[in-house]
């Protein structure tokens, strides 16, 4: 799965730190600044569009990635689209499988609302 999602991180990421002036971090430095400090003030919040974008879009096809799981985990180990697949294939347990899908939607929705607004970039919405 590493290899499937790790492009899809590094991209947005790669993107948005070059776009970062490197004239920010000298300045940085000339108000004596740690590495450590110049990269918590000022690079961290300059690529953090990059980092929520990176983590959408690697968390996003990581939760219905059910044929890795299947392919590489025992019998006994299910993720929640192994669960969903057996639901919506079984015939009797159709409207079961329907209502996990939805959840799982709406659940996303929720986690991706949540994450937006917790790391402070609405206008990527």
């Amino acid at each position: 799965m590493i290899y499937n999602f790790l492009p899809f991180t590094v991209l947005p990421l790669y993107t948005s730190m070059e776009k970062i002036d490197p004239r920010l971090h000298e300045a940085g430095a000339d108000l004596y600044g740690s590495a450590w400090a110049t990269f918590r003030k000022v690079t961290f919040p300059l690529a953090l569009p990059g980092v929520v974008g990176g983590t959408l879009l690697t968390f996003i096809p990581a939760i219905g990635d059910y044929t890795n799981a299947k392919a590489l985990g025992g019998p006994k180990q299910q993720v929640i689209g192994t669960v969903i697949e057996q639901q919506t294939i079984a015939p009797a347990a159709t409207s079961v499988g329907r209502g996990a899908v939805g959840d799982l939607m709406v659940g996303t929705l929720v986690i991706v609302l949540a994450y937006i607004k917790k790391a402070g970039t609405e206008e990527l919405v």
